[in-house]
C-alpha cells in the first residue's frame, strides 16, 4: 500500500523553493505515480548506482560520498525486497522515495546523487531497463510455449485430423502438424521481441532534462554497466521517445492474438460437437446450475486477454500522438498500459504452455472427422492428373462430378463403384482406390512444409535441437 503522506512543507517540497505552497489533496492524487511506478525500483536503483559510480569516476562526487550512496542503495533494495519501504505519496514516483530514504540513510552524500540527471532521464532509463527484462522473461515463456507444443507433436504425428479453410473441413492433416504450425508463430513472436529489445537497449542516462548537462560525465561509462548497447545519441530524444515502449505492445498485442487463435481452438475441440480433445479438471471449470458442464475457461481467458492488451497499445499510442518535444507531464501515463499488458501476456503465456502439455487428443474422432465432407477429392483429382496426364482444370472438374455423385447417395468416394466413376472418367481404374482415404491423402503431401508424417518427423527433430 501507498502511504497518503501529510501534504509537505514549503521546505520539504521535492521541487525545491520554486513554489510557496504545497500540492493541494486533487494535484497530490492526479501528480503521484508512486502507485504504479514502484514497480521499477530494483532498476531505479541500478540506474542510481551506475550513475553513482560514474560520478566518482569522472570525479564529479566524491569517492566516499559514492560509496555511502551505494550502501545506502543496497540497504533501500534489501527493504523493498523484504516489503520493510515504506511508500509515500506525497513524493510522487518511484525516484523521489527512493532519494528521501537514501537522504534518512546517509544524509547529506544522498543530495549529490541527482548531479547531472533529472527525473526525465531516470524515468526513461528505468523503463527501458525494465521493459528489457520483460522481453527476456516473455522470450523464455514462449520457448516454454513451443517445448509444449513440440512435446504433444511428437506423440501424435500420424494421428490424421481434418484441416480446415472457412472453418469447413478441407484437407486431412496431421495433429503434429497442426500443431507446429503454433511453433512457427510463436517464433515469429520471439523475433519481435527480440527486435523490439534490440532497438530499445540504449542509454537515456545522462540526457538530464532534455539539453544534457555541463558536468564531465561519462554517458558510455553508465550505458556499459547497465548492460545497453550505446548511449542514446541525442538528449531530447533520450527523454522524449516512448517508441520503445510501443514497440513491446505492438508485438505483445500480436502474440496475445496468436495465443487467442489456438485457444479458441482448445474451445472448440473440447466441445461435444468437435470431441477432439479434452482437458482435465486442472484446467477446466463447471457451471453453478449445470453439473454435467466442463468448460474450458482458462482457454476463453486467454481468447478475452488480446482486447486488454489491444486497449494497452491503443491507448499509450493515444497518449503520445500530439507531445510536442520534449517531456511533458502525460508520458506518466505510459506505464501502467504497458504494467498491464506485459502482467497479462505472461499469464496467458503461461496459461497456454499449461493446457497445451495437459491435452488430450481423442484420435478416433479426429480420423472420423478427417474423412467427412470428402476430404480426398483433391487427391482424386491430383490422381487424374498424375495417373492420365489430365491438365489440372480438367482433372478438378471430374473429380467435382464424381462428388456430386457420391453426395446424391450420401456415401464416402471410395463407395463408389469404378463403374460409377468410370462413367465421368472412363480412364480411371482400380488403382485410384488407393488414395481415397483421409490417411492415404495425409500421408501423400511430402513436399517441404507439407503434412506427410515424413516432413513432420523432420520438422519435429528440428524444433526439437533447435529448442534444446
Amino acid at each position: 500500500m501507498v502511504e497518503k503522506s501529510p501534504q509537505p512543507s514549503k521546505s520539504s517540497a521535492m521541487w525545491g523553493g520554486r513554489f510557496d505552497a504545497g500540492p493541494s489533496a486533487v494535484m497530490e492524487a492526479i501528480n503521484a505515480s508512486v502507485d504504479v511506478d514502484r514497480r521499477m525500483a530494483e532498476q531505479d536503483i541500478d540506474g542510481s548506482l551506475a550513475h553513482a559510480q560514474m560520478l566518482s569516476e569522472t570525479g564529479v562526487i566524491s569517492s566516499e560520498d559514492a560509496a555511502a550512496i551505494r550502501q545506502g542503495l543496497e540497504q533501500i533494495r534489501e527493504e523493498i525486497r523484504a516489503g520493510d519501504f515504506t511508500w509515500s505519496a506525497a513524493l510522487e514516483d518511484v525516484h523521489m522515495n527512493v532519494e528521501a530514504r537514501l537522504k534518512a540513510i546517509v544524509g547529506e552524500p544522498a543530495g549529490r546523487l541527482h548531479t547531472a540527471r533529472s527525473r526525465n532521464d531516470q524515468v526513461a532509463t528505468d523503463f527501458r531497463l525494465w521493459l528489457r527484462d520483460a522481453c527476456d522473461r516473455i522470450d523464455a515463456q514462449l520457448a516454454e510455449y513451443q517445448k509444449a507444443l513440440v512435446a504433444q507433436a511428437e506423440k501424435h504425428v500420424d494421428q490424421v485430423m481434418p484441416g480446415f479453410t472457412h472453418l469447413q473441413t478441407a484437407q486431412p492433416v496431421s495433429l503434429a502438424h497442426h500443431l507446429l504450425s503454433y511453433v512457427e508463430v510463436a517464433q515469429r513472436d520471439r523475433g519481435r521481441f527480440a527486435d523490439a529489445r534490440k532497438r530499445l537497449n540504449e542509454s537515456p542516462l545522462g540526457c538530464a532534462a532534455l539539453a544534457g548537462t555541463a558536468f564531465p560525465i561519462d554517458r558510455k561509462m553508465t550505458a556499459k554497466a547497465l548492460g545497453f548497447d550505446r548511449p542514446m545519441a541525442n538528449s531530447l530524444d533520450g527523454v522524449a521517445a516512448r517508441d520503445f515502449a510501443l514497440e513491446v505492445l505492438s508485438a505483445a498485442a500480436i502474440c496475445a492474438v496468436n495465443l487467442s487463435r489456438f485457444a479458441e481452438e482448445i474451445v472448440l475441440w473440447c466441445t461435444r460437437r468437435f470431441g477432439f480433445a479434452s482437458l482435465s479438471d486442472a484446467w477446466s471449470t463447471g457451471s453453478s446450475i449445470m453439473p454435467q458442464k466442463r468448460n474450458p475457461d482458462a482457454a476463453e481467458l486467454v481468447r478475452a486477454k488480446p482486447g486488454r492488451i489491444i486497449g494497452s497499445l491503443t491507448g499509450l499510442l493515444t497518449v503520445v500522438k500530439g507531445l510536442p518535444l520534449a517531456y511533458s507531464k502525460d508520458l506518466q501515463e505510459d506505464k501502467a498500459p504497458v504494467f498491464q499488458a506485459i502482467d497479462d501476456l505472461e499469464l496467458a503465456l503461461l496459461a497456454m504452455a499449461g493446457m497445451t502439455a495437459d491435452l488430450t487428443f481423442h484420435g478416433a474422432a479426429m480420423e472420423a472427422a478427417a474423412g467427412e465432407a470428402y476430404s480426398d477429392a483433391t487427391d482424386l483429382a491430383d490422381w487424374v492428373v498424375r495417373e492420365l496426364g489430365k491438365p489440372f482444370r480438367d482433372a478438378h472438374h471430374i473429380s467435382g462430378s464424381i462428388v456430386k455423385m457420391a453426395e446424391k447417395r450420401d456415401i464416402p468416394l471410395a463407395q463408389l463403384s469404378l463403374d460409377e466413376m468410370q462413367s465421368v472418367e472412363p480412364g480411371i481404374d482400380e488403382r485410384v482406390f488407393s488414395v481415397l482415404s483421409a490417411r492415404a491423402s495425409m500421408e501423400s503431401r511430402t513436399s517441404f512444409g507439407g503434412t506427410s508424417p515424413v516432413r513432420v518427423r523432420e520438422q519435429v527433430a528440428a524444433w526439437k535441437a533447435r529448442l534444446g
